[in-house]
């Protein structure tokens, strides 16, 4: 009896050590594959930002692009692509939609939130017609990001609407170019991804059993729809430290709210870049380099939340 008993409970210690073993290689496995698959590219479209401008070619091929947005600055920034209708120029976002965004948000800062929303109506005709089609997500100070983002030829408008410390938009302040991409298509294709997030009705959706290491991130935009705050659903990728506060992040995440969008981020928070806004239909890539820890998908939305679009996942050592 004495000897089963010592047999039984070597078996039991084999199979757990062994199934241990076991899933500690398919970690390994999963983590060399995507490490494999994943390699930063060369022939990227590099945009700079040292403080308050975007530092980038005045024309670019059209087709599949890789953007390599390196922020030096000491603020978070993005950047974000705007297809302009025939005969409206980056010129007429700073003289005509900018200041219209500057007064409502002046009231809205002073407590007249009515007021600020009211204003919101002098935007011009021809802002609705323009076409958002992606641009990178929020980004922190000294860091670098990559999108890869399909776009048509045409004439575009490039900005960040983060705000200064004293409320200000960063685009009234020189964050905004104008981009010409030309009919010559690039060659490119698109990039190969390790990991998918499709953008629904009811949120985001993707697995959130992900390995640490380097990741190309596909946005599937499935479904689209212009929120309260001007934006259509985007993906932006945040790191979160044990000290952050989620409510403190949501509310962030709101550009009209007096206390949204500025700088400084909320404590424990580092936005490592992701997709920005897109028409329904659309795709696009970002690449992340992953390290053990909470991380999150979050929305510029208000409730984002409540609305499947802020969604925490954890990778594990």
């Amino acid at each position: 009896m004495r000897k089963l008993n010592q047999l039984i409970l070597f078996v039991l210690v084999f199979t757990v050590f062994n199934c241990k073993n076991d899933k500690k290689t398919e970690s390994v496995i999963e983590v060399a594959e995507h490490e494999e698959t994943v390699k930063l590219p060369t022939n990227t479209i590099d945009i700079l930002t040292r403080s308050m401008e975007f530092v980038m070619a005045d024309t670019i091929t059209s087709g599949w692009n890789t953007f390599k947005y390196d922020n030096r600055a000491n603020e978070t920034h993005f950047f974000r692509f705007v297809k302009m209708p025939e005969g409206i120029t980056s010129e007429n976002f700073k003289t005509e939609s900018d200041p219209v965004f500057e007064e409502g948000m002046d009231l809205i800062n002073e407590g007249k939130t009515e007021e600020g929303f009211a204003a919101f109506s002098k935007l011009p005709e021809w802002f609705s017609k323009c076409i958002s089609t992606g641009g990178s997500g929020l980004i922190a100070p000294k860091s670098k990001t990559y999108t890869a983002l399909y776009l048509e030829p045409g004439l575009y408008s490039m900005e960040c609407y983060v705000k200064m410390p004293n409320g200000k938009f960063h685009s009234t302040m020189g964050m905004v170019k104008q981009v010409y991409v030309s009919e010559t298509d690039s060659g490119n294709v698109a990039p190969k991804a390790t990991d998918t997030i499709d953008i629904k009705e009811d949120g985001f959706h993707f697995n959130r059993h992900i390995p640490k290491g380097k990741h190309i991130f596909q946005v599937n935009v499935l479904s689209q729809k212009l929120h309260e705050n001007f934006a259509s659903t985007d993906v932006h990728l945040v790191k979160l430290e044990p000290h952050a506060n989620r409510g403190t992040l949501e509310s962030w995440m709101v550009w009209y709210d007096p206390k949204g969008f500025i700088t400084p981020v909320p404590n424990g928070i580092e936005f490592l870049g992701g997709f920005n806004d897109a028409v329904q239909g659309s795709t696009g890539y970002f690449y992340a380099n992953l390290k053990p820890g909470k991380y999150a998908f979050i929305a510029e939305v208000p409730n984002a939340k409540a609305k499947g679009l802020f969604k925490e996942f954890e990778v594990l050592d």
